[in-house]
């Protein structure tokens, strides 16, 4: 029993000197194999690193070699850069010092330039004492020859200096007039429409005469003709009578037809300016002169109707409108009348949100028939009805005509405001003739407002007081004070009177120089 638990002791042992024997020789199998790897790892490793030694060997070959490559084309490019710049930087040396030289060169010029100029300078000065000195000694001989001191002589450039401004101031003058009279045109309409009770058409006093002014008593006998040859022919050719008085310098037209008469009143006119004065050229005269108001009076119709915005009137009704002119009612012009009263009826039916147009229309041709009353039979309403139908005028328009002064009833506003306006522009004050005695009162304050001037010899008011007249004395106001001076006498006038319409101020100067034949 003892024996047993040894004999497991010694089999335990021997077991696990086996076991022991067994590791260790596995170990020392492992470890042979291992370091057979081990080896063969390391020669590769050797072969892997001697290749990879060749190839870096070979690479950095290469790289030093392209290296080298680049730097050589680098330099090249360097050197020829350089190079480059080098020739430039000589050129721009060269073209510096040429500028340089150039420079210096015009220097010396500037220098040389302002040495003739500092003597021309001093030449110059010494020139200019010289000058001062002989200007001196003319003046001082001018003063002896002409008798005149500086001051003197100043004071009299300066006078006429003055003469020559007084000129321009005329020229502007009438510069501004001819301004004025066209704005005046054209802003007359809205100056009628808005203050209706200032309106104040142009008036003639006298409704059958002309009177023509003559440049001297002699010319009568000339006019009158050999054997009264010339004013028989005159007389003949116009239908107009001419009286030939004692009134000094003048002759009187009369007839009763306006046209006619303003026809012998122009071609007169010009018959006196023109200065030859015989049957033939009177017959001449007389034919220009009735064209001559033919245009007129044609030029005037359609002004007035242009004025009032009318359109589509027949041009014979124009034509009769431009007759008008001519014609006087009372002392008051019918053409004048007639646009007044167009006028007022187109303002009134505006008022009463009517149109204006026809209003205007009948009110312009409602005395159309004062035209040809002197040479057709009947009454100037009837004659203007005839017209009226004649060349195809409305019927309202013809209406009116017929009732404007109450011949028959009327019965459309349009006539009814033709009546009012018609009554507005004759009734109103300064619109027909004024009593004698005002009249007379009016012409002789004129005549004095015009002759309180220096240097007016005689003023007349002519014309029912429309122009005044004024003879000046010729060594007193010369012709450039002329123009002025009538301006200073229309504001005088314009001041002081109180007066219808316009008037017309006519300066007159007259030089005559007479001697004897001994």
């Amino acid at each position: 029993m003892e024996f047993l638990p040894i004999l497991i002791i010694c089999i335990v042992a021997a077991l696990a000197a086996g076991v022991a024997a067994g590791i260790f020789l596995g170990i020392k199998i492992r470890k042979n194999t291992a370091e057979k790897e081990i080896g063969s790892a390391e020669d590769e490793a050797k072969r892997i690193v001697e290749d990879a030694i060749k190839t870096a060997e070979a690479k950095k070959k290469e790289v030093v070699l392209e290296g080298k490559e680049e730097v050589h084309k680098f330099r090249s490019e360097s050197e020829k850069e350089i190079a480059d710049r080098r020739r430039e930087v000589q050129r721009q040396e060269r073209r510096i010092q040429q500028k340089e030289e150039t420079l210096d060169r015009k220097l010396d010029n500037v220098e040389k330039k302002e040495d003739k100029v500092q003597k021309k300078l001093r030449d110059a000065e010494a020139k200019l004492e010289e000058v001062e000195t002989l200007k001196k000694s003319e003046f001082e001989m001018l003063e002896k020859i002409s008798g005149y001191t500086a001051e003197q002589a100043k004071n009299h450039l300066l006078s006429q200096l003055e003469s020559e401004l007084t000129h321009e101031k005329t020229v502007k003058i009438l510069e501004y007039q001819e301004q004025l009279k066209e704005e005046a045109d054209e802003k007359a309409r809205n100056v009628i429409s808005l203050a209706i009770q200032r309106l104040a058409a142009e008036q003639v006093a006298e409704a059958t005469i002309s009177v023509v002014p003559l440049p001297n008593d002699e010319m009568k006998g000339r006019i009158i003709g050999r054997e009264g040859r010339n004013i028989r022919a005159i007389e003949t050719l116009t239908g107009v009578d001419l009286i030939i008085d004692d009134t000094p310098e003048a002759i009187t037209l009369s007839c009763f037809e306006p046209v006619r008469r303003e026809v012998a009143r122009i071609a007169l006119e010009k018959l006196i300016a023109d200065g030859r004065i015989h049957p033939a050229r009177i017959e001449e005269t007389i034919e220009k002169s009735r064209r001559e108001v033919d245009a007129t009076i044609k030029r005037t119709g359609e002004r007035a109707v242009l004025d009032l915005g009318i359109h589509h009137i027949h041009p014979e009704l124009i034509k009769m409108l431009g007759r008008l002119r001519y014609r006087t009612s009372y002392g008051q012009n019918v053409l004048n009348h007639s646009i007044e009263v167009a006028q007022l009826a187109g303002l009134m039916a505006s008022e009463l949100g009517l149109d204006p147009t026809q209003a205007k229309r009948a009110g312009l041709l409602h005395d159309i028939g004062k035209a040809i009353d002197h040479e057709v039979e009947g009454t100037h309403i009837q004659i203007g009805v005839d017209l009226a139908r004649k060349y195809k005028e409305s019927d309202a328009v013809i209406h009116a005509i017929h009732a404007h002064h109450g011949d028959v009833e009327a019965k459309t506003i349009v006539a009814c405001l033709v009546q009012a306006a018609d009554a507005l522009s004759a009734a109103r004050p300064g619109a027909r003739r004024e009593n004698v005695e005002n009249y007379i009162k009016r012409l002789q304050k004129l005549e004095e407002v015009a002759s309180s001037f220096n240097g007016v010899e005689r003023s007349f008011a002519i014309q029912a007081g429309r122009e005044v007249r004024v003879m000046v004395k010729p060594e007193v106001v010369k012709d450039e004070r002329m123009i002025p001076l009538a301006r200073e006498i229309c504001k005088k006038i314009e001041e002081e009177l109180e007066y219808p319409g316009q008037i017309k101020v006519n300066i007159i100067r007259e030089s005559r120089a007479a001697d004897y034949a001994k």
